[in-house]
């Protein structure tokens, strides 16, 4: 989810959902518990008179998030680095 919403400013709901291919409850859950860790700001409004949630990164969730996808690169690199020396 944090990933999808790193690419916009917002996105609806159902958008998050379709693309992580989950339920509403699912997206509703995550984006609960994001939102409480402080990594997702939750907006409801209306489209009309059907009611809308958006969701959004927080500044605290950009930065988790490459904090995070840097961990993961430092595993791939030592990984490969140890390839190597097993291979010499």
């Amino acid at each position: 989810m944090m990933a999808f919403l790193a690419g916009c400013l917002e996105a609806e709901f159902a958008a998050v959902r379709d693309y992580l291919q989950v339920s509403d409850a699912s997206v509703s859950r995550i984006a609960s518990a994001l939102e409480e860790a402080g990594y997702v700001k939750v907006r409801k409004g209306y489209v009309g008179r059907r009611p809308r949630t958006w969701l959004s990164l927080t500044r605290d969730g950009r930065v988790a998030l490459t904090r995070h996808l840097a961990a993961l690169q430092a595993i791939v690199d030592a990984a490969r680095e140890a390839g190597t020396r097993t291979r010499d």
